[in-house]
């Protein structure tokens, strides 16, 4: 006899169909997001308050990894020149671990750096003109739009250490926005570094760069796109290569 009923699916089936769509839809997306995080980009949670107030302590960063770096940016690298010093990791549990992994927390695997990329190589940064500006390649640059201000107003100074440098291949030379309270390129030029010249740790490998600083996540009141620095615009380019080999005048200078 031809059976014309519909087979209905138990409770259970349907329960299992739902957990398994479920299942592959929440995989997928730890995918996209492991891929996005690898190679588009990352959150990072600004530890200190050496850019401010352009971030603050607490701020949750993108950066983008699709454009290559350049004068004025803000990027995120890696401290392989040790300028933090140990720092004990931030241990996460088994699900904290996969979160982080695909992207959906900030990264703990590394210690990470924040600073504005004011030499790129070859350039020549020079602390300061005859009106205290730092120069890079001759051309003075206006910090104005960025540089610290204390709440009575009150402006820092782009810096109270008198340096020449000339940046070396494959390197940068990084400053943070709150001058006075960032111990960036300038306070490692006469770090001794086992087998290489003198201060080479002040000058940052380019290779080091997690990502360029994109926008301010959260707190959601402080939501926006990082400005591209108009101050950087009409930099010259170097007179000659990049050496193999930083320049540093004076010898011994340091925060």
């Amino acid at each position: 006899m031809e059976n014309n009923s519909e087979y209905v699916p138990s409770t259970g089936h349907r329960i299992w169909r739902v957990v398994k769509e479920a299942f592959i839809v929440l995989f997928g997306a730890l995918v996209v997001s492991a891929v996005l995080q690898h190679f588009v980009g990352q959150m990072f949670i600004i530890p200190s308050g050496s850019m401010e107030n352009t971030l603050k302590v607490g701020d949750r960063v993108i950066a983008e990894k699709l454009t290559d770096v350049k004068r004025g940016d803000i990027v995120v690298f890696r401290d392989s020149g040790g300028w933090l010093g140990p720092h004990p990791m931030v241990e996460r549990t088994g699900v904290g671990k996969a979160l982080e992994f695909v992207g959906l927390l900030p990264d703990t695997s590394q210690n990470y750096l924040i600073k504005r990329v004011i030499g790129m190589p070859g350039d020549t940064v020079l602390c300061c003109d005859a009106e205290g500006r730092i120069t890079v390649n001759g051309f003075a640059l206006n910090e104005k739009a960025y540089l610290y201000r204390s709440e009575e107003g009150e402006q820092v100074t782009p810096s109270d250490v008198a340096f020449r440098v000339v940046v070396p291949q494959g390197r940068m030379f990084v400053m943070g926005d709150h001058r006075n309270a960032s111990a960036d390129s300038r306070c490692h030029l006469s770090d001794g570094v086992p087998g290489q010249p003198q201060g080479s740790d002040a000058f940052v490998p380019l290779s080091d760069v997690s990502g360029t600083g994109w926008a301010i996540f959260a707190p959601f009141n402080r939501t926006r796109l990082l400005p591209t620095q108009d101050a950087f615009a009409n930099v010259p380019a170097p007179v000659a290569p990049a050496p193999q080999r930083g320049v540093i005048e004076p010898a011994g200078v340091t925060c």
